[in-house]
């Protein structure tokens, strides 16, 4: 008889407050899916750290003719001196996991390939360009052993670590995800406070019921409850709609759009996204019950 009364006050409390319910639903949606998609850029550069950092190299760039750097100054890499250099690498594994000679011929042809449509290449020749080995680390933070090793040394123009240039795009992606992230935070606080604005008014609007309560023996756990399921089922609706949305993204957005077309790197998995789903359907009611408890509190003191 009380879980049926409960249920039975909760939703004609619902149908009562429909203009309200509806925009709770609504705003619920909105900020979750705004909160849900700042939780998707970040599992998304999450999966291009691991995607590209597991592909990461160190260039060491050897002198060539044109080379003005001081360790160049006895002029273009020997034979002898390239082999000493291969064979200190080697010494190195299994730090050094694979390594990989381009000749200037094979860079020039990388060039070419690159900038086939620019007008740069009529500039610029074979010789122009270094030779380098590739180094691929099994483990990519440990570029300064690489570095303390060979930079500087005669023979060796320049190392580069390709680590720092990612780190300057997922700096930038970061930062998005932040962006992302504060903008979904403040969606929720917005759902809070319309939740709270939606318990006063059906509290006022039922005072009456309420005291007749009082008047009969009714608990706080009964008299309170339907207004807390009111606030949790808008709130679980708005959170489905939410999951509905993230998952739609993930099918038609990112599987059918931007995976064909960006084969280069790796995208959110359904795995991170069966982890998504929950919380941001967990968070919206956590979020509308707790704003009914303080809004109850105060609001409806029994």
């Amino acid at each position: 008889m009380r879980l049926r009364f409960i249920l039975s006050e909760t939703f004609q409390g619902l149908r009562r407050n429909l203009t309200m319910t509806f925009a709770v639903i609504i705003t619920v949606a909105v900020s979750l899916t705004l909160f849900g998609g700042g939780l998707l850029v970040r599992a998304q550069v999450d999966s291009m750290k691991d995607f590209w950092y597991d592909r990461v190299e160190v260039s060491i760039f050897l002198c060539g003719a044109n080379s003005t750097a001081p360790s160049c100054s006895l002029g273009a890499v020997t034979p002898e001196v390239r082999g000493q250099i291969e064979a200190e690498l080697n010494a190195l594994r299994p730090l050094v996991q694979e390594i990989y000679y381009e000749s200037k011929e094979e860079a020039y042809q990388h060039f070419l390939e690159q900038f086939q449509d620019s007008p740069i290449t009529q500039n610029v020749t074979a010789d122009a360009l270094p030779e380098s080995f590739r180094v691929k680390l099994s483990d990519p933070t440990k570029y300064e052993v690489i570095a303390a090793a060979f930079a500087g040394r005669p023979g060796v123009e320049q190392v580069q670590d390709q680590r720092q240039l990612l780190d300057r795009f997922f700096r930038l992606l970061n930062g998005l995800q932040v962006i992302a992230l504060s903008v979904a935070v403040a969606m929720l606080v917005v759902t809070a406070l319309l939740v709270i604005n939606t318990i006063r008014v059906a509290a006022h609007s039922r005072r009456r019921e309420v005291g007749i309560m009082r008047l009969v023996g009714a608990s706080n756990f009964m008299i309170r409850m339907p207004f807390l399921l009111e606030a949790a089922v808008s709130a679980a609706i708005g959170g489905l709609i939410a999951v509905g949305a993230l998952v739609a993204a993930k099918v038609f957005l990112i599987d059918q759009v931007l995976a064909p077309a960006y084969r280069f790197t790796a995208f959110v998995s359904w795995d991170q996204v069966i982890v998504i789903l929950p919380i941001v359907f967990l968070t919206g009611i956590l979020i509308a019950a707790i704003a009914a408890m303080l809004t109850l509190r105060r609001y409806l003191r029994v």
